[in-house]
């Protein structure tokens, strides 16, 4: 199935042909093919493997939204989805998430390609229109013009019909989409990002720190890039994309400006300040709950110790 990248026919229309698709996308399917891909990577020792799996969720007209997926297998040829092992995990996840439904498949690839309209093919019987959600796992710059201006390497295909010179083949056009949460899904994702309730709490902010800022740096190197390619000739000119560029940097502050630097020490110290009395603050009711406790434990001895002494003999009442 590595072949499928090497056909360089294109089967995707123009971005003068829109779809009318309304399309959501859920964090969970990102999430599943991103492990899937890594996955694989990881058992085949391949860095461009094969993975392909199935599409579920809902779809209410024109509206359709991915909830969930699941992995698919082959056949021995490689080139032919396994058909009773799809219908068996479909009715599966049908009996426990009985309003999903089959909508499409997935797969990893920089573009589709004639062969992945072939695989294509194999789904119709499901669905009468199946999604193709492609993970794309090479970063590119992405550029105004396209219609999925998203930071994630995802791009979603709906299939269609191309008449020309009076001859019909089947192509894709790509449908933009939008990433779509529930509260449930927020507070996953958020759990998921601070290592799963393992580590303390400082680990993991830590490390989302140190995860942010390394993202960040990527993007920085991204864009360094893209002005140096431009400035050099070897990339296109966009100046929707260097205007932005330019907005940015002039919205940064001027962190060498003494007036910046002085009212940024002045809230750091405020800060560790705050920080300080708090903590005296809490090692003060700490010290207190203790003289507390400590006052009312010797009380307490103290009055046994009374009544003690003040109780009468029992010696002498048995004689």
């Amino acid at each position: 199935m590595s072949a499928m990248e090497t056909d360089d026919t294109s089967v995707v229309l123009s971005s003068s042909a829109t779809s009318g698709l309304s399309l959501s996308l859920h964090p969970l399917p990102i999430l599943n093919i991103s492990e899937h891909l890594t996955r694989r990577k990881l058992q085949t020792k391949n860095t461009d493997p094969f993975v392909l799996g199935a599409l579920l969720g809902t779809q209410n007209g024109r509206e359709v939204e991915i909830v969930n997926t699941f992995e698919l297998a082959v056949e021995d040829d490689g080139e032919s989805v396994d058909h009773t092992f799809l219908v068996s995990r479909r009715d599966q996840y049908k009996q426990v998430f009985p309003s999903l439904e089959f909508i499409g498949w997935y797969t990893a690839a920089i573009h589709p390609t004639p062969k992945h309209v072939q695989l294509h093919e194999q789904f119709t019987g499901y669905c009468s229109a199946p999604l193709l959600l492609a993970l794309q796992p090479t970063l590119a710059i992405v550029s105004s013009a396209d219609v999925n201006a998203q930071t994630l390497p995802f791009k979603a295909y709906e299939p269609s019909i191309e008449i020309k010179d009076r001859t019909s083949r089947s192509v894709f056009i790509e449908v933009p989409y939008k990433v779509e949460t529930g509260e449930a899904e927020r507070i996953a994702v958020d759990w998921t990002a601070k290592g799963g309730g393992s580590g303390t709490s400082l680990d993991s902010h830590l490390q989302t720190q140190r995860s942010a800022v390394k993202m960040l740096h990527e993007r920085i190197m991204v864009l360094v890039k893209y002005v140096s390619d431009v400035i050099a000739g070897q990339a296109t000119k966009d100046h929707a994309t260097l205007r932005a560029l330019s907005a940015l940097v002039a919205s940064l502050p001027a962190t060498e400006n003494i007036g910046f630097r002085h009212e940024f020490n002045t809230e750091y110290e405020d800060v560790q300040l705050t920080a300080f009395l708090s903590s005296l603050t809490k090692s003060s009711n700490i010290l207190n709950d203790l003289v507390d406790k400590h006052i009312v434990l010797t009380a307490s001895r103290e009055d046994r110790s009374t009544r003690r002494r003040n109780a009468p003999g029992r010696q002498g009442d048995w004689h």
